[in-house]
């Protein structure tokens, strides 16, 4: 199973439409909520009892690297998890020095 998490613009979450589990902050669905009209599905999940054949990691490692949009974005959110990271940090001692 995997959850969609960490969307910063709502394009990001309508482009996994259809998703089963997507994780969504609160801004986010206030935007979606207001938005009018149908939202396509953008993402189908098998009917259950189907299962996708076995995939070994080398097979998983070359075909994640064939898909740009899987790598360039799978980067960009290591970078802005690490950038939000850093930003947290300052905040923390930021607030300690106060103390």
């Amino acid at each position: 199973m995997v959850m969609g998490a960490s969307f910063r613009t709502l394009g990001q979450v309508l482009a996994l439409a259809g998703c089963p589990r997507l994780t969504i902050s609160p801004e986010l669905l206030e935007k979606l909520a207001a938005e009018q009209g149908d939202v396509p599905r953008s993402v189908e999940i098998p009917a259950a009892g189907e299962r996708p054949a076995p995939l070994d990691e080398p097979a998983f490692r070359w075909g994640h690297n064939q898909d740009a949009m899987a790598n360039d974005k799978l980067a960009e959110g290591i970078r802005r998890f690490a950038e939000d990271q850093e930003r947290l940090e300052e905040q923390i001692a930021e607030r300690l020095a106060t103390l």
